[in-house]
Parts: C-alpha cells; structure tokens; sequence
C-alpha cells in the first residue's frame, strides 16, 4: 500500500489504538493492497474518550452504558444486574475501560484485515 495512505490512516485513527499497537498496526496496513483501503476506512472505531465519558455517567445511572457501548454485552448485563458490583465495578472501569476499548479496536482491525487479507 501507499505510504501516503498508511500514515492518512494513522495519523486519523491513532487515538483509537494503544501506542505500542501501531508500529505493528502501519506493518500490517503496508503488506495490503491498495485497493484494500476503503476496508480501513469502514471499519467502525469506538472511541475511548466517549467509553470513558459513559463510564464517568455510571455514577448517575449505573446502565453499563460503557459496557455496551464497546461491546461486551455479557458484561455490561452482568454489571447492569448487580449496579455495578456494588458501585466497585463502576469505579475500576473508570482506569480500565479506555483501555479495553482501544484493544477491542485494535481485534476489530485484525480480524477485517485477516478476513480480507
């Protein structure tokens, strides 16, 4: 692939992947074909600011909103039952849940591309 395109792709979408996952991430992009981009440009981030927000709103209604937002349903239903595991849940996800939704992005991302590779 293009450099160009490469670095338009990191420079866009770097917030939403932990720092030591885009050196491996511009590895994978370059291996991929031109005509393989737009599968980039369709893939659909979440954005840990807006994870952590949604955790942060937990404190006024305890709905697992962060939880479901990034995807882990089954979690975020387990959390909604039990308000947050006594509200402790609630406050470990506030240092955790950025995190986690910059790793699920990062599966997001390898899974499109092995599946399309």
């Amino acid at each position: 692939m293009d450099t160009s395109k490469v670095d338009l792709f990191l420079m866009t979408n770097a917030k939403y992947f932990e720092s030591y996952q885009i050196s491996t991430i511009k590895n994978m992009i370059q291996d991929l074909d031109d005509d393989k981009f737009i599968i980039l440009q369709t893939l659909n981030l979440k954005d840990p600011t807006i994870a952590l927000i949604l955790s942060l709103l937990n404190i006024v209604a305890p709905f697992s909103f962060d939880r479901f937002f990034i995807g882990d349903i089954g979690l975020g239903i387990i959390k909604l039952l039990t308000c947050g595991g006594l509200f402790i849940w609630i406050i470990v996800d506030w240092f955790i849940i950025m995190e986690r939704t910059r790793q699920i992005n990062f599966e997001k991302l390898q899974q499109a591309l092995q599946y399309n590779a």
